[in-house]
């Protein structure tokens, strides 16, 4: 028995001491080497990079080699490389690094025959794609303006060609058409003639840490528009434009699924706009920790076509508005513009069947302050509906919605001391909205 207990304590002696030993010394765990991606630089293709030669050759060339390949980053070392339009395939990454600059071209020729394809990068059905690096890419808007306007410029539209119709035909920046897994990040993109960033049909994409800069009297140079696009998210970006800064569209399909946070944003019209383009449904989206500066209307759901918008939220944002222009630009500086009819006879009246449904405003902080002397007393419904119709200006103006809730929404009126009739914080459409919910909503002057 004695000697059975003594091998038992020894047995478990050693096995004590493996434990410690093996707890004491870890083996190292392998060191996983990813392989790199290939590198092709459009320097080792010919391009110059002088900004007066045209690159486009080098740079087609040097992202179709990559692409052979299996795929990689196109690299762009400083310099300008001025080029007509140049399109990204499958596995491709545009790395244009800080000092260097994409310029786009000028002249007509220097774009595909078909409008719908006028972009200074291009990417059509392809997977796996991006561009990043921390440099430019430039739309050369400025060589767009016809005339300078102290409030609106007049921009050169290429419809006396007869290659496209309308007073909007200029090429946009960057495009991304039936693509998915898209990231764009650590890139600046700036001066539009038109459209800056355009996803149209595109899966899975995710755009963050970018800066979007279009002169602010242009007109139609929005930051980023996201087309019948499902599963984007944009975060960290800083949207600086004319026209529109974020704009999801229906026109071609549903929109599903759009995540957008800790932005900062200013716009001579909506910072944030629903539509007009609204034929499809818009639903899941969410606003979050986004502060919006100097724009001349805040967020707007302008529904004209007929589609429903669901399951919206709106949070955590602060929201400063000015009135620019009672013409020229949309809007009467409204922190909330939210309006469904529509736009022309054909459309269908989705308005009168109450399809925006299950909004959400938390954590929402308003400053209306009116700058300017321009009259008041004009709602502004444009595009098409009813146009500027004679009406009390309010903070929030809605329309035919089911199920509205906000909580902890603070209104700031400023100089409503010496304008009467500039204080309505809220104007809802008779009969139109229902199921409504507040939760410490406050309205009222800052020289209280």
């Amino acid at each position: 028995m004695k000697m059975a207990a003594t091998l038992f304590r020894l047995t478990l002696f050693f096995i004590l001491f493996f434990i410690v030993q093996s707890r004491l010394y870890t083996w190292p765990s392998p060191t996983i080497h990813l392989p790199l991606p290939l590198l092709f630089s459009v320097v080792g293709y010919g391009a110059i990079g002088d900004g007066r030669h045209y690159d486009t050759a080098a740079i087609q060339a040097a992202i179709d080699a990559c692409h052979s390949a299996g795929g990689g980053h196109v690299r762009f070392p400083p310099g300008t490389y001025l080029t007509a339009t140049v399109y990204i395939k499958s596995g491709v990454y545009l790395v244009v690094e800080e000092g260097a600059k994409i310029l786009g071209g000028t002249k007509l020729e220097d774009y595909p025959a078909e409008s719908r394809r006028w972009y200074v990068v291009l990417a059509e059905n392809a997977t796996d794609v991006g561009i990043t690096g921390g440099g430019v890419i430039d739309g050369h808007g400025m060589k767009f303006v016809k005339s300078f306007g102290e409030a609106k410029n007049v921009m050169v539209s290429w419809n006396e060609t007869g290659a496209c119709l309308g007073d909007e035909c200029r090429p946009r920046l960057v495009g991304f058409l039936g693509s998915r897994n898209v990231r764009v990040w650590n890139i600046h993109l700036n001066e539009p003639a038109y459209w800056c960033l355009h996803l149209v049909g595109c899966d899975n994409t995710s755009i963050h840490d970018v800066s979007i800069y279009g002169n602010f009297n242009t007109p139609n140079n929005d930051g980023i528009d996201i087309e019948a696009s499902n599963n984007t998210v944009i975060t960290r970006c800083n949207v600086n434009t004319g026209d529109d800064s974020i704009c999801p569209k229906t026109t071609y399909g549903p929109l599903y699924n759009l995540t957008v946070t800790n932005c900062w944003i200013r716009s001579r019209s909506s910072a944030i706009k629903l539509g007009s383009g609204s034929s499809y449904d818009f639903k899941g989206l969410v606003f979050d920790n986004i502060t919006i500066y100097d724009s001349h209307r805040g967020l707007g759901m302008q529904i004209r076509d007929g589609g429903d918008v669901s399951d919206v939220t709106f949070s955590n944002m602060n929201i400063q508005t000015r009135y620019y222009d009672p013409v020229l630009w949309w809007g009467r500086a409204e922190p909330i513009y939210i309006t469904t009819c529509p736009q022309s006879p054909n459309s269908k009246e989705g308005s009168r069947d109450g399809h925006l449904s299950n909004l959400r405003f938390q954590n929402v902080n308003f400053t209306y302050r009116r700058w300017t002397n321009f009259p008041d007393g004009l709602v502004d419904y444009r595009p098409g509906c009813r146009g500027l119709v004679k009406h009390s200006p309010a903070g929030i103006i809605m329309e035919h919605i089911d199920d509205l809730k906000l909580e902890n929404v603070n209104m700031i009126w400023s100089d409503v001391i010496q304008n009467k009739r500039w204080n309505n914080p809220l104007d809802f459409l008779p009969s139109t909205v229902n199921n409504i919910s507040f939760l410490n909503f406050r309205s009222e002057s800052d020289s209280q």
